[in-house]
Order: C-alpha cells, then structure tokens, then sequence
C-alpha cells in the first residue's frame, strides 16, 4: 500500500508537468493530438474534441503529444509553425507548473508544521560545532563562503567538501562572526560494539542507552545504563575515542570495562565491520520555527531557488568528478523513500505532511533538471529556440531531429543506468 501511495504521488509529479505543456498549448491555438497517462500499449482511449485521451500499461509517467511537434505540418495551428515565444511559453509550461505546485505543497507545509530554519538548535558540549565556537539560537549565513539558504545546503556543502575543515560564517544578534569546524569523520567501513549511546558528545555519550539486536554488544551482555570506561585497559571519556579505539583495532577481540550499578565489570567484545556512506557529525541542529503570514508565504520561495541551485551544482559537480553517477537517485530509489516517509509516518496527518514535503522536493528537482540546456530535455529545446532567434531562421528539420535523438539515446542510457543503480543500492546498499 505505502509503495502504491508513492508511485501515485510520483507520476501526479510527472502529470502535473505534462499538464503545464497542455494547458499553454490549447491556449496558444496549438492541435493536441494525444495528452497520455503513461507509456506503452494503450489500455484505454477517449476521445475530447480533438484530443484522445489515452490510460497506457506501464505505470510511469505522462506525455503531451501535440501536432508539428515532431513531424512537418503544414496547419497553422501546427507547434512547429507558431512564433517562437509561442514555442518558449509552451515548453517553459512544463517546469513551471513544477515550480508553482511545489510552492502549493510547501506553503501548506509550512503552515501547518513550520518550517527548518538556518538558526541553530541545542549545540553539544565538547561537539566539533561546539569547538567551532558556535552557540545554540546562532543564523548560519555562509559555509566556506557560500550562502546558506536552508540546513540541506550545510549538509550538501560538508558532504561535498567531505567533512574537510571548513570556515563557518554565522550571525549572533548584530554580530557576524566566523569559526573553523572540523567535523567528525565516521568512515564508510566501520567498526562498532552496536550499542547508542545516551547522548552523541559528553560524559553521556559512553553510557549506553541501547544495544541493537543480534551486535557483538548484545551477545556478550552489554546493557542500557552501562558506562564504558576504558578499552583494552585504555580509558575513555567520549564515544569518539571509542569510535577511533575500534577503528584502529579492527575486528579483533576487545576488553571493555565498564560500570554497572557502580561496579566495575570485563567484557570481552569482537567489534564487527559495518558498511555504509561516510557520515559527516558535527552536533549542529537546526530549529523548526513557525512564523506569521509573509515570512510563511515567503520560505518557500527561497526554498525553491536554493533547490534549484542544488540541481545546477549537483549538475557541475558530476562533471567535474565531485559527485559519482550511483550516488543518483532514480525513481525506483525516489519511490523507495517516498514509500519510506509514509510507513515511518504514524498518522494521516503526518503522512501528508511528509508526501507534501517529499513532493515538493521533487517536483522542484524535476523542473529544474528538465531546464537544464540538456538535447531532448525541455532546457534543450528552449536553448535551440534561442540558436533559432539569433540566427534569424529555424535549424533544418534534419538537424534538429538529429540533435533530440542523440539527447534521447543519452537520456535514456542514463535512465537504464540509474534505475539498475538504485536497485543495486537498494538490495546491496
């Protein structure tokens, strides 16, 4: 059931797009020939006016197929012989329908739960942030000189910059204040008792507030409200030396003394090698504030643009090498944690919430990817039209073709490649 809500939520993305391209061509006196509900062997077909309405067997997607698009027509009510800026608004359509029903999505959000702002929640003692000298109710404004527009953007930044330090620039009052913070590396290969700890920084953060089922911790007896002390005879103040301690140890058999109701107690625990994305800590949370009606009103705005400008630098950073291919999501990754959000969401209400919130997200990426200047994406098109303004004349039928099949065989690679990613990540991630 949570699957089928986020395959739903995820084509109504996809149909909202292909909507905006309608819309504008019947507004522009452009013939739609079909307006379709996914891909493959049609299951049903009805006829409006001009324009069959079509329910397709693969469950995917949407298409708008209007007349002149790709084929020469002579009608005047062809897309191919309308005006360019016809032409830009009809293909511009898609993305922007994107954008102003993610808006709908987060302003309802926003209003109903808040949203998260850049101002710093409690800050750990002993904490890299901490150390940074940040303090709980600072504004984070840029890291390592780029604007921080919401917590997703710190987070991208340190990911990107892989937890390298970095300066911080933060606002306290009228102050605007700067810190260098080092954040704690927890490697993609590491070696772990399994148990958490009571708190992550501190004197707390050696005591144990839980032990997972079936680690090396459970097996050999450890238990809630333990206090480790030392490791192989070497003390420990801070879950970070005990991290460090294993990591250089590896898997080899460890005596942990610990105390337990005040006595001091030896176990002999094997650490086991967990795998996983390199982790980034820094003991730095975000407040979720809710505001009056402008600032409610005008979030989501600045929401959207720092998306947007995610999508252009995700874009950079995979071709210069930052980000790898895999580390893309496709759709069945994007439905996988779509589905997520609604089985770990307890009531409706959080439910909706949480697919609005997701929606949003997603339906802002998908706008801005399909503008990017890519041949076969919308971006593409639009960019030929500008070649096509600046010559004074259309690019050749031929030509044309050949530059949206090329982008259409590269697209679609790239589409193959990304949904055998995310299955390969979701079974052995």
């Amino acid at each position: 059931m949570n699957i089928l809500v986020a395959i739903l939520a995820l084509n109504l993305i996809v149909i909202i797009h292909e909507l905006g391209h309608y819309l504008v061509a019947k507004a522009s006196g452009i013939k739609v020939l079909e307006f379709s509900l996914f891909f493959g062997p049609k299951i049903l077909t009805l006829k409006k006016g001009e324009t069959f309405f079509s329910l397709r067997l693969f469950p995917v997607g949407a298409f708008v197929m209007l007349e002149g698009e790709e084929e020469t027509s002579t009608s005047e009510r062809a897309f191919s012989n309308k005006p360019l800026g016809v032409k830009a608004a009809v293909i511009a359509a898609g993305p922007v329908m994107n954008f102003l029903s993610a808006l709908l999505f987060l302003c309802l959000v926003f209003f109903m739960v808040g949203y998260n702002s850049t101002l710093l929640g409690l800050v750990p003692k002993g904490s890299p942030a901490d150390e940074a000298g940040l303090q709980t109710g600072d504004r984070i404004i840029k890291y390592n000189g780029k604007r921080i527009y919401q917590p997703s953007d710190f987070y991208s930044f340190m990911a990107i910059s892989k937890g390298k330090p970095s300066i911080i620039e933060f606002q306290r009052g009228k102050q605007k204040l700067q810190g260098l913070l080092t954040p704690d590396l927890i490697p993609e290969n590491r070696y772990i008792l399994g148990f958490g700890a009571k708190e992550p920084y501190g004197q707390g953060s050696t005591v144990v507030d839980y032990v997972l089922p079936g680690s090396p911790a459970e097996q050999e007896g450890l238990a809630p409200g333990d206090k480790i002390i030392s490791l192989d005879e070497q003390p420990v103040a801070s879950k970070k030396e005990i991290s460090a301690y294993l990591n250089k140890k590896q898997d080899y058999p460890t005596t942990v003394t610990l105390l337990r109701a005040g006595k001091e107690i030896k176990l002999t625990i094997q650490p086991r090698m967990e795998k996983g994305p390199a982790i980034y800590e820094t003991g730095i949370s975000f407040q979720v504030v809710r505001e009056g009606l402008w600032e409610t009103l005008r979030q989501p705005l600045i929401y959207m643009f720092s998306t947007i400008r995610s999508v252009i630098f995700t874009f950079g950073w995979l071709l210069t090498g930052k980000v790898s291919l895999t580390q893309l999501a496709g759709p069945v990754r994007i439905v996988s944690i779509m589905s997520e959000a609604v089985s770990y969401s307890p009531t409706l209400y959080l439910v909706v919430i949480n697919l609005l919130n997701i929606s949003a997200l997603i339906s802002i990426a998908i706008g801005a990817t399909n503008l990017l200047p890519f041949p076969a994406l919308d971006g593409g098109r639009l960019l030929i039209l500008g070649i096509e303004a600046l010559r004074g004349k259309p690019l050749s039928p031929e030509r044309e073709a050949t530059i949206s099949m090329v982008g259409f065989v590269i697209l679609m690679s790239l589409g193959v490649f990304v949904v055998f990613n995310d299955i390969i990540q979701l079974i052995w991630g």
